[in-house]
């Protein structure tokens, strides 16, 4: 499943879910990276 999250207050990075952390952030990976960071809210559905 592909999750958005946002690093920082620019970076935003888009992946596949690996795991959610205990402090709220998300770790999803990209290639061979896995990057943390808070997920972007789902929007509302229509």
């Amino acid at each position: 499943m592909l999750r958005t999250i946002t690093i920082g207050q620019y970076i935003s990075v888009q992946g596949n879910y690996v795991r959610s952390l205990p402090d709220g952030r998300v770790e999803v990976r990209v290639g061979e990276k896995v990057f943390a960071g808070l997920p972007v809210s789902q929007p509302a559905a229509a």
